[in-house]
């Protein structure tokens, strides 16, 4: 378990440095005058002139050498300063702090909803592998899987928001503006984790010592108890770890469609507006969840499995 602490804290060192750094270069590449975006972020786009501009220029140093300007973020950065936003004035870590626990809720919230519709789905799969349920059920996750997520967030949308009125179409305010959007990462999530959970039961189920559990005359509830439960956990819960990291990149789409404020809105904000220090903080943080979730990951697969550290 050591080992894997010290190999994710590295990881997330040179993740730190290595988005940070590819986030600055390409936020320089970006077409247009930055000066100008982010001019029009602060004033408006019928407001800003090109002495508005210059002010920007002059006030970030948009006039230095690259190289120079690379140098001034990597410091602040040693020293755990993210800056403020170019737009709204305002320190990232606290606009950042304000948006993870968004971000963490709808997270959350979509994983309940996957594991709700995933786990019974696939075991009922596996166990009856081959049925008319069990064909059914890889048709639906087909389906589901092939749309793109926000394709599957307007299709939720038209169905419960526009054609039945049961949820709001976007907002935050209540608890119902979280369902169409957890709901939406949710589906996505579960029509590929329920055929994961589906072929391990199946696996499982087939293996010699869980046959030879019910020779010895236990019932299929104390058999699945003893012998079923972490076995098939085991290739799930790494599995839902890299659907996690898919989460991630979803929870992008998803909070712009529904006006989530999360941080995938605010990325999507920050790439419109020029807004770097935002840009790169809300990059960060994404890529510190990253490794995090693959920390955890890592965790419970040695929990169950203490034998898998041999492999680290």
């Amino acid at each position: 378990m050591k080992n894997i602490l010290i190999k994710r804290l590295l990881q997330l060192l040179m993740m730190v440095w290595s988005v940070g750094s590819i986030t600055f270069v390409l936020s320089r590449m970006l077409p247009g005058d930055m000066a100008y975006r982010i001019a029009a972020g602060r004033y408006g786009d019928d407001a800003v002139s090109a002495a508005a501009a210059n002010a920007v220029r002059q006030e970030l140093g948009l006039n230095d050498p690259v190289w120079l300007q690379y140098l001034h973020w990597l410091g602040e950065l040693l020293q755990c300063n993210l800056g403020t936003s170019l737009v709204s004035g305002n320190p990232i870590t606290a606009e950042l702090q304000h948006q993870l626990g968004y971000t963490l809720l709808l997270a959350a919230a979509a994983m309940f909803l996957s594991a709700v519709i995933a786990i019974p789905l696939g075991l009922i799969c596996g166990f009856r592998a081959n049925s008319w349920l069990d064909r059914g059920g890889l048709l639906l996750s087909t389906l589901l899987r092939s749309q793109p997520v926000f394709c599957l967030g307007l299709l939720l949308i038209l169905l419960f928001a526009l054609k039945l009125s049961w949820f709001p179409v976007a907002g935050f305010n209540a608890l119902a503006h979280l369902f169409l959007p957890a709901l939406t990462l949710g589906l996505s999530l579960a029509a590929l984790s329920n055929r994961v959970i589906r072929n391990s039961t199946l696996r499982v189920s087939r293996s010699d010592y869980y046959l030879f559990a019910k020779i010895k005359g236990l019932s299929d509830w104390q058999t699945f108890k003893r012998h079923g439960i972490r076995n098939i956990a085991l290739p799930v819960v790494a599995f839902m770890g890299i659907q996690l990291v898919g989460l991630i990149e979803g929870v992008i789409m998803v909070e712009s469609l529904f006006a989530w404020p999360g941080i995938g809105h605010a990325l999507s904000h920050a790439v419109f507006s020029r807004d770097i220090p935002m840009l790169q903080g809300t990059a960060l943080t994404c890529g510190v969840l990253f490794v995090s979730i693959n920390t955890l990951v890592d965790g419970c697969c040695y929990l169950l499995d203490p034998r898998s550290n041999r492999t680290c």
